[in-house]
């Protein structure tokens, strides 16, 4: 269930297994492809994923190496702020979309794609699992694996007692044509470097990705949304592109003169409405990814709030991971319990570092101003918490 990046991959990992029919649920018409978001994938956690094949060769990314994070200064710095600290960044970005159609166009022939097809229920008890279709009719199969994303009927039937919790922030995301820096000069921003602004109460994070007609700038900065009025802030759906409000643009255009460095501040200026939207950030944890002839995968298993930029490498990890309990398994019960055995903790030890990254950068943001590179240095390692870096563990060989 779900043909975006985790359905495709799990499709892909069952073909590769030996499935004799796979069955991809797709409930949109539209095409996925569309999706212009900016992401990041962790140069380990590529490497281990392209030695597995859940990511294939060949999907246009680009590389990025340093991340600066830099705050306002109007006293002593330039345009484009103060660097008060820079550290590596070995990761490469994609455009969702670009990344989608590569991880589609992998599917085996053999697997069944179908779209407009929305499932409004799930059992998975017995010996077989059922899928019931929005249509009324229903559909039987040995496994049904959710990859239907934050709002998982799967995930309904494995843990209904699992819902996803707002945070108290907000995201602005948008994304933009990289040509259009050329009217602001480079402001000393080289191509591989990620820069992240930083001010209290929020910080917001750029860098450059490839794009259908060349390379995009992306940007994502989470703050606190505007206490004034009331906003719906207790579903995890985003105001899309075109459909944000009046209230949310001006506190947005508010962050941009009090908070930014001019530069940077007219970086995001570049940006269309038709290109920007504002994201709740929830996050979510699941006691179990399986339940009967049921699994669950991607953001179906664990909602993790996008600081720790391992959304899409922990879907193709949850593919590998499916991949290698089939071969190993001699029944379902001994594959859904190889798959749990391998998952379950590592999602949930992303949720919990992504919440402490999030309350450093978001939440309880320190006096960014005040640091010198030694004090940066200790405030991430506390973030981490013992983790080797964000982008997601890698997994056990």
């Amino acid at each position: 269930m779900g043909g975006s990046i985790a359905g495709c991959a799990l499709a892909s990992a069952a073909a590769r297994a030996g499935a004799d029919e796979v069955v991809v649920l797709e409930r949109t018409h539209g095409r996925l492809a569309d999706r212009g978001l900016g992401l990041c994938i962790h140069d380990g956690r590529a490497a281990e994923l392209a030695a597995t094949g859940a990511l294939p060769a060949g999907i246009a990314a680009h590389r990025l190496t340093r991340r600066r994070w830099v705050v306002r200064d109007d006293t002593a710095a330039g345009p484009a702020g103060r660097v008060f600290w820079e550290q590596p960044f070995p990761f490469h970005s994609y455009h969702w979309g670009l990344l989608w159609r590569g991880l589609r166009e992998a599917t085996p022939a053999s697997v069944v794609y179908r779209q407009g097809a929305a499932v409004t229920g799930v059992a998975g008890d017995g010996e077989r699992a059922e899928v019931r279709l929005a249509q009324g009719t229903a559909e039987a199969f040995d496994l049904v694996v959710g990859a239907d994303g934050y709002r998982s009927v799967v995930r309904e039937a494995v843990c209904p007692e699992s819902r996803p919790a707002y945070a108290g922030y907000v995201c602005w995301r948008g994304n933009f044509d990289a040509r259009r820096l050329e009217a602001l000069g480079d402001g000393g921003w080289p191509a591989e470097s990620v820069t992240t602004v930083c001010f209290g109460g929020g910080s917001c994070v750029i860098y450059r990705i490839p794009g259908p007609d060349g390379p995009r700038v992306n940007w994502v900065l989470y703050a606190m949304p505007p206490q004034t009025g009331r906003l719906p802030f207790d579903d995890p759906t985003s105001f899309p592109p075109g459909r944000v409000t009046e209230e949310l643009t001006a506190h947005l255009g508010a962050l941009l003169d009090l908070e930014f460095p001019p530069y940077w501040a007219q970086v995001l200026g570049l940006t269309e409405p038709a290109d920007t939207f504002v994201q709740p950030i929830y996050d979510l944890e699941t006691a179990r990814t399986t339940a009967g002839r049921l699994l669950l995968a991607g953001d179906a298993a664990t909602v993790v709030r996008p600081h720790n930029t391992s959304g899409a490498a922990k879907a193709l990890q949850d593919a590998t991971a499916f991949e290698d309990a089939w071969r190993r398994a001699g029944t379902w019960d001994e594959l859904l319990h190889a798959y749990q055995a391998a998952r379950g903790a590592a999602g949930r030890e992303m949720v919990a570092l992504a919440r402490r990254l999030g309350r450093g950068q978001v939440e309880q943001t320190p006096a960014w101003a005040a640091m010198n590179h030694r004090e940066a240095e200790s405030w991430w390692q506390g973030q981490l918490g013992g983790a080797a870096d964000i982008g997601g563990q890698a997994m056990t060989p």
